[in-house]
């Protein structure tokens, strides 16, 4: 696949004509193309065709980022140096915005294009109508080889890339290679389901090196049991486990884009329980949607784009309410329950009914119900549970167990097909499997399992990691920490300040940052950290550098309610005392009235410990860990409250800040 509108030599380059060039990118162009994109390209041509008169490698026009569904303007390869170059035409100052957008194209290059991995890399943002630029603070690359982008006018230009080839060193790039290398993304899943809705395959969009476990292979997997259900007129449910960042939900995401058409009658519908990442994903596909109408010259408005992607994704509890009043079958045949897990156990869901619905004695659990609606299907249908193993973190949560005893219960004609990693303690189902009257109704396939995290591109332990630390197994954590703290920071501190400046160090380009905590840390209020205070999920994940209610201004914060299933490149963890270490083992608490009580039940000592589980995995680039000093004047914040679980921490090995 060639990833560019027009690729060649420089010397080809060089003696083609522009109008030639032109025609190349016109023809490509998945937009209609106007005039002001034409000129665009015309300046671009002429102005690196003079730049570029005694140079020798490759040039490439609207080079394809798949990641981020852009297109970098140009990629030079020169020598040793690969230049990644943003033209801003007519502009005349440095946004900061266009810097981070150049910067992002670099950084992606560097992280998932296999051949551009050990390169210098340089990106170079030009302003056409620039008079002065600032200073050059330095014309070296960074500890990984990419430079910080650096801002030039066509007067400039020349100098800047002469001292950029004169600054690196290293070995020719074969240009030839570079283009053909690999491209092996770890999308966010904001970003996966905005590449997926615009109709392109999660292969694309999803890592195929040796070490992860191909995406492509469990979705077709799944696909093949809709297939088989279809042609033969059958019921069934599917488990895809995996562990915390595995895919699961880019799994899920993918099957519902396969079959949004409806008129092969197999039209399926994407489902949560999670109201923050519906709410995220709904908006963040429905911007996608206008501003990509608007490059084909059309308008939507927003509320028709929203009411678009709700027939993709919708709420669980929407969806459930809406089948309770209506009692035909779904127009759906293909239901995917995302974290399937934290469906609601009978006991909640009726006492749910009673106060909201006026419903009473209703008898089923939210599992039971939702099959049920699915079973209307005379013919066929296919449900596709995503199950995070220790994901439970709320009250009346029924865990997995509860789908699998709902068909042994009521529904004799459905078939089961499940990991053999079902079976794992996390999961929590090895009773209900045991106690399944057909066992023959069973069918189990490793490939419904994603055994390595992608949510850390730079570590895949971390999740195996968080989970040692959690059970206190410090030897195996150890190791884990071993494996990847060159690639994966992680750093302990007691000081939130200190922490907030770790994390504005680290991002780059518009790498996204923020604080989570746990729902029931509420003796952060004197760091400035209170969980009762109103924040808005959508805008935390989606806005700007420059808007307060994003995650990037570090004032609001979120807890794993608003977490769960998204991801942030670089995360700060503040541990409260709500989840402390005594010495021995977890001490769990929760705050009430004037002081701390402590949990004893099992079941909510557990959903504090899966708590923390989500915090510590949310991170994809590294993470910082504050813990509180804590105050020998102040009951509720004792410095033993806080003492133990650092030094525990700091026993494993991490690197604490000063």
């Amino acid at each position: 696949m060639n990833r560019a509108y027009y690729s060649d030599s420089i010397e080809s380059f060089l003696t083609t004509n522009e109008n030639e060039i032109v025609g190349a990118l016109s023809r490509n162009h998945e937009f209609a193309t106007e005039q002001p994109q034409i000129e665009a390209w015309l300046f671009q041509i002429e102005f690196l065709k003079d730049v570029l008169q005694t140079r020798t490698g490759f040039i490439h026009f609207e080079y394809s980022i798949p990641r981020m569904g852009r297109r970098i303007d140009v990629v030079v390869v020169d020598h040793n140096v690969i230049f990644v170059l943003e033209f801003k035409v007519g502009q005349s100052s440095f946004l900061e915005s266009d810097i981070d957008q150049v910067w992002d194209y670099a950084l992606d290059l560097k992280n998932f294009h296999e051949t551009s991995h050990d390169y210098v890399i340089a990106p170079l943002l030009v302003a056409t109508d620039a008079k002065q630029i600032p200073q050059c603070e330095s014309f070296a690359a960074g500890v990984d080889n990419i430079f910080v982008p650096l801002k030039t006018t066509p007067a400039t230009f020349t100098e800047v890339y002469k001292q950029i080839l004169n600054s690196s060193s290293g070995k020719a790039i074969d240009a030839d290679a570079w283009i053909k290398g690999r491209y092996s993304p770890t999308p966010t899943i904001i970003e996966a389901a905005t590449t997926l809705y615009r109709d392109h395959s999660v292969e694309e969009i999803s890592r195929n090196d040796a070490s992860a476990k191909n995406l492509q292979v469990t979705s077709s997997t799944v696909s093949k049991i809709i297939t088989e259900a279809k042609e033969k007129s059958k019921k069934a449910i599917c488990f895809v486990t995996g562990v915390p960042g595995a895919g699961k939900t880019l799994v899920g995401l993918d099957i519902a884009t396969k079959y949004l058409d409806s008129s092969g009658g197999s039209q399926s519908i994407f489902l949560s329980g999670n109201g923050p990442l519906v709410a995220i994903l709904t908006e963040a596909l429905a911007r996608d949607a206008i501003s990509r109408a608007k490059q084909l010259g059309e308008r939507i408005k927003k509320g028709d784009a929203r009411s678009r992607v709700k027939t993709f994704i919708q709420n669980v509890h929407h969806y459930r309410d809406e089948y309770l009043k209506d009692e035909s079958a779904p127009i759906d045949h293909v239901a995917i329950f995302d974290e399937a897990q934290r469906a609601w156990n009978h006991e909640q869901t009726a006492n749910f009914m009673k106060r909201k619905k006026n419903v009473l004695n209703f008898s089923q659990s939210e599992p039971e119900f939702l099959i049920s609606c699915l079973d209307r299907h005379s013919d066929w249908a296919v449900i596709v549970c995503l199950v995070g193993g220790g994901q439970e973190i709320n009250r009346g949560e029924a865990g997995i167990g509860e789908w699998i005893e709902s068909i042994n219960r009521s529904f004799p004609d459905w078939e089961i097909y499940v990991s053999p990693r079902l079976n794992d303690s996390e999961y929590d189902a090895v009773r209900s499997l045991e106690s399944f009257t057909d066992h023959s109704r069973i069918h189990r396939n490793e490939a419904l399992h994603l055994s390595v995290s992608m949510r850390s591109f730079r570590a895949e332990r971390v999740s195996s990691f968080v989970k040692n630390v959690l059970d206190l197994e410090v030897d195996a954590a150890k190791e884990d920490l071993e494996a990847f703290q060159q690639k994966y920071p992680i750093v302990l501190t007691r000081n939130l300040e200190a922490a907030k400046q770790w994390l504005r160090t680290k991002a780059r380009g518009s790498e996204r940052y923020g604080l989570v905590v746990s729902s029931n840390a509420q003796r952060l209020k004197p760091l400035a950290i209170d969980v009762k205070s109103p924040m808005d999920p959508v805008k935390w994940f989606l806005e700007a550098k420059a808007d307060v209610r994003s995650s990037y201004y570090l004032e609001d914060v979120a807890t794993e309610f608003h977490v769960q299933g998204l991801e942030l490149d670089w995360v700060c963890v503040t541990w409260d005392a709500d989840f402390r270490y005594d010495g021995k083992d977890w001490s769990t608490h929760s705050f009430v009235g004037d002081k701390w009580h402590q949990v004893k039940k099992a079941e909510r000592r557990q959903y504090l410990k899966n708590a923390y589980r989500v915090l510590l995995t949310r991170a994809r680039q590294g993470m910082v860990i504050v813990i509180p000093e804590g105050n020998a004047s102040d009951h509720t914040r004792q410095v033993e409250f806080y003492d133990g679980t650092y030094q525990y921490l700091r026993s494993i090995g991490l690197t604490v800040l000063s």
